[in-house]
């Protein structure tokens, strides 16, 4: 039984003292007349112990009061419960011994009457008292029924026995009678405590409901709307909505404009023709309401729920799916569909128009985010985005690819050379300085343009055409705009199929390597060799390395091909007579797109090369670009024993700080400075002064390029170069033949340096 229920039978048992004491005093004050007619003393004692046990249930009575238990305490009330039992049973007892006494100690038919009338009366009260409490109950029948049994059965008589077993019959019946009013009551009491529940849920309900909610009645009339229904209707003019028929609202709504016409004869039918669905109603300041009408039984009901933060949302995520988030301009995707919408319109209008489209690239915006950091390189966007919408005409279709790109279409130019000024008119914008929170950066911007007048282009068409163009103006020297032309397409085709010549001739091996002697001053000695990648096409013959070697950055392979050169490098270099090593370049994302320590360490076992006959070249570039992993990779080299060189010092930053910080044992002296120190005095003072540099340092120090006898007379007459290498001595020659030209140069000594480079230009 539930805590609820159980502790409200406890409180009825304890209920009306008043009752109680009246019922016990008049059963005493009977049970003493029965006395004092018979003048037994037993009796006497009846009328006593009614006292008593009516005092005592009085008393406990008023403590049961005074505890107050809660109406969950399920324990406390079973302690209730048997102190009743106690007590009420006792008292049922006091009036069967009463009937037992009357009938077999006085002969005396008003004691038997009085007795028996007054104990069946009592057993009434006992299940209209005690009903809930079955224990109880029947405790009390059997305290009140049994001794009265035994004084019928002790009568005397065939009668009395018959009315002993009709009481045992009787006791099954009271006991029943408790059980039925107790259920009765306690099923009318849940089906109070359910109604007024769902009464109270319901008024919660309808209170706490987010949306509003308007009930009609089977005449349309609105019966039933809770507080935000009427505040909505409040403000769009309907101040008392209860008991107005829902039609005349609406349609003096459609009428005055506060709502939506079209809106409101929907409503109207789906509520005219008992239907379900959803209606959406704009108020006014953007206001949006979705109204969700249910009919059933003939009866309606309309809920207003208010979605003006959604469709807000909805419009926010679709500006945030269509534009770019820092610039605010519309992305690529968005871009795509407003371009081809227009592109539609023009291949299937009837007037023929050019369309024009440029893409606008940052020059050096990786220097930017690197130099300044991402803040600063999203401040620089966000001002070269406004600059751009400054500058570009009315109807033009501004957009941001990604990362520092931006594109600008135009659906009607006069002319290419209209399109002309315009990227002339964003240059003039873009190009100079910007102030991003105390930093003033330059900027500078390459522009790839391409017009179209087939109605049938199509907007990756003319992507690829400007985007062609924007290769070529970086090319240039950026900071300049390109206008697409034929030549552009060819050039691109060409790269695409050296593209995927190039990935076949890296996984057939067609790739070889050809090696440039490097020669000691002193000895006239090959001490080491470039080693140089080439490749011989198949059909474009040969491809220059300044051709595919960028292609192979761009594709990245080349850190395979490095991989290749390595290994190859080093298993020629194992062939080769004496001591004479090998140098290998490396680039930056060499760096970044393999472990060179382990590849290196892994040629080195495969060939059974020393490591101190391999050699690394690193140019200054590369080193900054990736100074860190650089670093760590060129001291784990250096730490092996290979030599570590510098390669075309002078052409990059020449910052003296990484000669110090990093691992090298060579110092390279490009090419340039070398071309005119025969007619330059200026350009000697500087080839000298850096060879003293790298002297200074304890580097070994290589000039390269030297192609002319007067060259090589004044580098070894003014500088203290030790090591050449150029085109006077040798060009670079295949695996086939530098073996023999290292044989023959280092077979024969000379007794001066001038003698022995005569004789290697017989050679």
């Amino acid at each position: 039984m539930p805590a609820l229920d159980y502790v409200s039978i406890i409180r009825s048992v304890y209920g009306d003292r008043g009752a109680m004491l009246a019922g016990v005093f008049a059963s005493a004050l009977t049970a003493a007349l029965t006395a004092y007619r018979t003048q037994s003393l037993p009796l006497y004692l009846i009328a006593v112990a009614f006292i008593i046990i009516g005092t005592l249930r009085h008393l406990d009575m008023r403590a049961f009061r005074r505890a107050a238990i809660d109406n969950d305490d399920a324990a406390a009330a079973e302690t209730w419960e048997n102190r009743a039992v106690i007590s009420g049973s006792a008292l049922a007892l006091v009036y069967g011994f009463w009937c037992l006494f009357a009938m077999l100690l006085v002969d005396d038919p008003f004691a038997e009457l009085a007795s028996v009338s007054l104990s069946i009366a009592v057993m009434v009260g006992i299940c209209a008292r005690n009903f809930g409490l079955d224990r109880l109950v029947t405790l009390q029948m059997l305290g009140v029924i049994l001794p009265m049994s035994l004084g019928f059965f002790l009568h005397g008589d065939i009668f009395h026995p018959v009315l002993a077993a009709l009481l045992l019959v009787m006791l099954v019946s009271y006991r029943k009678l408790a059980g039925d009013i107790r259920s009765i009551l306690l099923s009318a009491v849940h089906g109070r405590i359910e109604a007024s529940r769902l009464a109270t849920e319901l008024d919660m309900a309808m209170a706490t409901l987010e949306h509003g909610l308007c009930m009609l009645d089977e005449r349309g009339v609105v019966s039933v709307a809770n507080a935000r229904a009427v505040r909505l209707f409040s403000l769009i003019g309907v101040p008392d909505l209860i008991g107005l028929q829902v039609r005349d609202v609406l349609v003096r709504l459609g009428k005055t404009q506060a709502l939506p016409s079209t809106a409101v004869q929907r409503l109207l039918d789906m509520i005219d023709k008992r239907l379900s669905g959803k209606v959406l109603l704009c108020l006014p300041a953007r206001h949006y309401y979705e109204v969700s009408v249910s009919s059933r039984d003939q009866r309606t009901v309309l809920l207003f729920e208010d979605i003006s933060e959604r469709v807000a949302s909805e419009e926010r995520i679709n500006f945030m799916a269509r534009h770019d988030a820092l610039t605010g301009l519309p992305n690529r995707t968005y871009f795509g569909e407003l371009v081809s919408e227009d592109l539609d319109a023009r291949r299937f209008g009837d007037t023929q128009r050019m369309a024009s489209l440029m893409i606008v690239d940052i020059d050096e915006f990786k220097h930017v985010n690197d130099t300044f950091g991402h803040i600063a390189g999203d401040g620089l966007l966000k001002q070269v985005a406004d600059r751009l919408r400054d500058t570009l005409p009315r109807g033009a279709v501004l957009a941001r690819l990604g990362g520092d790109e931006f594109v600008v279409y135009r659906g009607a130019v006069d002319s290419s050379t209209q399109l002309e000024r315009d990227a002339e008119a964003l240059q003039e914008a873009i190009c100079g300085t910007f102030s991003l929170e105390g930093l003033t950066i330059a900027a500078s911007a390459s522009i790839g343009m391409a017009t179209s007048t087939d109605r049938q282009d199509t907007l990756d068409e003319l992507m690829t055409k400007a985007d062609l163009a924007l290769y070529a103006a970086k090319g240039a020297g950026k900071a300049r705009s390109q206008l697409f032309h034929a030549q552009m397409d060819i050039d691109y085709h060409y790269r695409q199929r050296l593209k995927t010549d190039l990935r076949e001739a890296l996984d057939t091996g067609a790739l070889t390597l050809s090696f440039q002697p490097l020669l000691d001053m002193k000895t006239g000695k090959v001490v080491s060799c470039e080693a140089l990648s080439r490749w011989n096409h198949p059909e474009l013959g040969i491809i220059p390395p300044s051709t595919f070697v960028p292609l192979a950055e761009e594709m990245g392979l080349i850190s395979d091909i490095t991989t290749s050169v390595i290994r190859n490098a080093a298993m020629a270099c194992a062939q080769w007579p004496g001591d004479v090593g090998v140098t290998v370049n490396i680039s930056a994302r060499d760096f970044r797109g393999s472990d060179l320590a382990v590849l290196v360490t892994e040629a080195l076992a495969d060939s059974g090369l020393a490591p101190a006959r391999f050699e690394i070249e690193v140019t200054e570039t590369a080193v900054i670009e990736e100074h860190d992993i650089a670093h760590h990779v060129l001291t784990e080299l250096a730490e092996s024993g290979i030599a570590i060189a510098l390669d075309d010092f002078g052409t990059g930053y020449s910052s003296l700080s990484y000669l110090n910080a990093l691992p090298f044992t060579k110092l390279k002296i490009d090419r340039s400075f070398v071309a005119d120190i025969v007619d330059n005095s200026r350009s000697l003072r500087l080839l000298t002064n850096v060879a003293r540099l790298g002297r200074d340092l304890d580097l070994i120090v290589v000039a390269e390029g030297v192609e002319t006898e007067e060259q090589l007379d004044t580098i070894l007459a003014h500088t203290a170069i030790q090591q050449v290498q150029g085109y006077f001595f040798s060009r670079p020659l295949p695996q086939r033949d530098i073996a023999e030209l290292i044989t023959r140069l280092n077979a024969k000594r000379a007794d001066n340096s001038k003698k022995w480079l005569m004789k290697s230009k017989a050679l």
